[in-house]
């Protein structure tokens, strides 16, 4: 198993990356704004399982299959970057809730959750850049000569409860501005929210370009 100062070293880099805003901090911050925590929570589950499913697929070698073939990166990333430009609009487009509505228990939160839980988990399944990341990072913390499942497992798991607790900050900080914030505020932080999602996609549009 890893030592206590493999771990400390991968928990502080891990922290690093978490707070760097990316596709699904900005969906906790978002959903925090305009949904409460409730919904958070559901968007913040999708992420985890997520997340959880690209260390999988690290795990199990598929991320050195999709860094040695372009095809199937190409079509992974096509996918990820329509579907961050699609969030993109409807973020610029949705209303912002009142404030008091998106205080109180309104009806429907749950159908809300589940539609947070479903775009979150998207975003982080179709991110190419995220698997191969993963298949970069995660085996420099990995003992070659030890049993690797377990290792990978407790790697993953204290990388995706960091990432979590990260996006709980986000959220958190969403539902703040709404308290805060003005209607008009809350409005163009939103919008920084697609335009930051529309930022990312064109990112991940040219990263096959940088790893060609």
């Amino acid at each position: 198993m890893p030592t206590i100062q493999t771990l400390l070293m991968f928990a502080t880099a891990a922290l690093a990356l978490a707070v760097i805003p990316g596709p699904t901090m900005l969906l906790a911050l978002s959903n925090g704004m305009g949904g409460g925590l409730r919904r958070a929570a559901w968007g913040i589950g999708g992420a985890t399982l997520g997340s959880a499913a690209v260390i999988s697929v690290v795990a199990i070698g598929l991320g050195s299959l999709m860094l040695a073939s372009a095809w199937l990166f190409d079509a992974v990333r096509t996918v990820g970057v329509l579907y961050l430009l699609w969030l993109a609009v409807q973020l610029w487009r949705s209303p912002v809730a009142d404030v008091q509505a998106t205080l109180a228990q309104v009806p429907g939160r749950e159908v809300q959750g589940r539609a947070a839980f479903t775009r979150s988990l998207t975003v982080a399944l179709s991110n190419p850049k995220a698997l191969l990341f993963f298949a970069a990072f995660l085996p420099q913390f990995v003992d070659s000569v030890q049993a690797l499942a377990p290792q990978y497992a407790l790697l993953g798991a204290l990388f995706v409860t960091i990432d979590a607790l990260v996006m709980v900050a986000y959220a958190l900080a969403g539902r703040q501005a709404v308290r805060w914030l003005s209607q008009a505020g809350l409005r163009w932080l939103h919008r920084g929210c697609a335009v930051g999602m529309g930022l990312l996609a064109l990112l991940l549009a040219s990263y096959r370009r940088h790893a060609a």
